[in-house]
């Protein structure tokens, strides 16, 4: 992270005609970060023997699912008409679940490059996206990327985009971030349609955090566009906020290793160091001013994301607990979205209720968690947040379905969500087919292009967390893209479905669904456990419960010792005697023994993914 300390600083203030902000917004795997790479070269930034694929995703995670998690920031010079501008690029996820990391972006920038790959065309999370950039106001480039593919339909796509954002076909610009065609006019483009920063240089500093990223060395580094004013090297300055005071260590720029600077003027971005351990005192969407002269008003326009979905992660080794504490809080340091608090379950231990804006969030960081702190983790199904009314009118918040409340409830509210699936129209009726059996209401449906539509539903977020996703690629022949954002709430007829062994409820296995849904799963999860508990002495009763309603059952039968082995012949009555003696104690057993459900039985019924369950067990 450090620059090299015989590097001069760099002088502070560039006019803010000469610069340009703008961010690479697109569906995932469209080519950003491959995009990114070529203007890093086309611009000098990157010399060639330092160059390498993605070169702007860090995280090792990153690099081998080839995703962008975390969006970077970067400066580049470019030559236009004789004059030398300042670009700031901010390369951003795409999948939907780190889409508070494009808006965060989006609130940095005057423009936005909308890239949309030439063979696969519009995609439900590159209408997301550039539905953010509208709403921020932002001057929209269409650009058709991976031109040199032979797949690829330029002029189809560039219609259908050009439809989209209302220009003409030919303003499409069409590149190819693996060959690096077009991407010099995509630059010069980007001179002359993203309009210069606006702000007032003698104002009182103002300078809005998008983004902070824990250094092992260094602290907390702060990402901060500057909107009024300036910030200079050695300054006090204040967060906003909190009010808190700090001193100035390092101002720089990331061009895109980080470089130091006197200064940050009106427009530009860069970074702060000011040695602060904590990234909780440096919130992405404060405003950072001068604490010797500061602004009156900060700069509204980011929220902080809210976790969609929780999930209970529980360390198989007990003793991991710590271990588990510090990674979490570590992770903390360099994702905003994730929360986390204590919890215990009888039949896990101890571990941390965890709030996840998706599955994909979820999957990241337990992989997070397992390659990069050696944990091995159970994590139990992931639930979302439910609003319950109770008979006295208290409103209570359920993450956890051992947070239900007994006794008569007078409501139930689920999160719902607007789903946008764009699919080739010949599975339409498939796609309805599977969001109405997940109790989805149609909103709308257009049609994109003659084979292309864009089927519109509100939905529970409880349907779609689990496995919708998944079905919706297989029934879709894998063509069909998901975007989805939260919409409110709605009242549901939910109940809580109980899992009892001998009569005692296993609290990893509850769960809330629907009335409807609630037979469904009692049925699989008593199966399940019946095939993964192994027999006792006596005879154990699976059973699946709403309150004192039993739903569904199974039996795991006894081991039983042949009794009858030593007796050869001989009177009947002895034989009856010796097997009413065994049922004896198999019946005493029964009242004062316990079932042992092993560690591998958990894993394996709290497991999605029946392939996945087999082959965690079989460790």
């Amino acid at each position: 992270m450090s620059p090299k300390a015989s590097k001069p600083l760099v002088p502070a203030k560039t006019d803010p005609a000469a610069i340009r902000n703008f961010c690479i917004i697109a569906h995932i795997d469209h080519g950003k970060s491959t995009l990114a790479d070529r203007m890093l070269q086309l611009t000098g930034v990157v010399q060639p023997r330092d160059m390498k694929a993605q070169y702007l995703d860090r995280m090792d995670i990153e690099r081998e699912r080839g995703i962008t998690i975390k969006s970077q920031a970067v400066r580049m010079p470019w030559e236009y008409a004789g004059e030398t501008f300042a670009f700031h690029m901010i390369d951003t996820p795409g999948h939907v679940d780190f889409s508070y990391e494009v808006s965060r972006s989006l609130a940095a920038c005057e423009g936005a490059l909308l890239l949309v790959d030439a063979a696969q065309g519009i995609e439900a999370q590159t209408l997301a996206n550039l539905y953010l950039a509208m709403e921020h106001e932002l001057a929209i480039i269409p650009v058709l990327n991976k031109i040199d593919l032979p797949a690829a339909m330029p002029e189809k796509y560039a219609e259908e985009l050009a439809h989209l954002i209302g220009c003409e076909p030919e303003d499409v610009l069409r590149v190819s971030g693996k060959t690096g065609e077009g991407v010099d006019a995509l630059l010069d483009r980007i001179v002359e349609e993203i309009p210069a920063p606006v702000g007032q240089p003698d104002a009182p500093a103002r300078a809005m955090i998008f983004d902070s990223v824990y250094d092992t060395y260094r602290g907390v580094v702060t990402f901060v566009r500057v909107v009024d004013g300036q910030l200079g090297h050695r300054e006090k300055i204040q967060m906003m906020s909190t009010g808190v005071t700090h001193e100035l260590l390092e101002i720089g720029v990331s061009s895109p290793e980080p470089e130091a600077t006197k200064g940050l003027s009106v427009g530009e971005v860069g970074y702060l160091i000011t040695g602060v351990k904590d990234v909780r005192q440096s919130k992405v969407g404060d405003t950072v001013t001068s604490a010797n002269k500061p602004a009156e008003a900060i700069i509204g326009g980011y929220e902080d994301p809210k976790p969609m979905v929780f999930s209970g992660l529980f360390p198989i080794d007990g003793s991991d607990f710590p271990v588990l504490r510090e990674a979490l809080e570590k992770l903390q340091l360099n994702d905003a979205a994730l929360n986390f608090e204590p919890e215990t379950s009888t039949a896990l231990g101890f571990g941390f209720r965890v709030g996840f804006l998706g599955l994909l969030h979820l999957e990241i960081t337990r992989e997070r968690l397992e390659q990069e702190y050696n944990l091995d983790l159970i994590s139990t199904a992931p639930n979302v947040v439910y609003q319950v009314t109770a008979e006295d009118g208290e409103v209570l918040t359920v993450t956890n379905p051992s947070e239900f409340p007994e006794g008569k409830i007078l409501e139930i509210r689920e999160p719902v969500v607007d789903a946008t699936i764009i699919v080739p129209a010949e599975y339409i009726g498939a796609v309805m087919e599977l969001c109405q059996s997940r109790r989805g209401q149609l909103e709308g449906m257009d049609y994109l292009s003659e084979e292309r539509v864009e089927i519109r539903y509100k939905m529970p977020l409880a349907e779609i967390v689990f496995d919708f996703f998944d079905q919706l690629k297989s029934r879709t022949k894998g063509y069909a893209s998901l975007n989805w954002q939260a919409e409110g709430e709605q009242a549901a007829d939910l109940v809580k479905v109980d899992i009892l062994l001998q009569g005692d409820k296993v609290d990893a296995f509850s769960a809330i669904t629907h009335r409807d849904h609630a037979y469904a799963y009692g049925v699989k999860m008593a199966s399940k456990l019946k095939d993964l508990i192994p027999r006792q002495q006596f005879e154990v009763p699976i059973q699946a419960a709403i309150g004192s309603r039993i739903i569904a059952r199974e039996n795991i039968r006894a081991i039983r010792k042949d009794v009858l082995s030593k007796c050869y012949g001989g009177d009947i009555s002895r034989k009856r005697k010796l097997l009413e003696k065994q049922k004896e104690g198999k019946k005493r057993m029964k009242m004062v023994g316990t079932v042992e459900v092993p560690q591998e039985a958990f894993i394996a019924a709290l497991s999605s993914d029946e392939g996945n369950a087999k082959e965690k067990t079989k460790k």
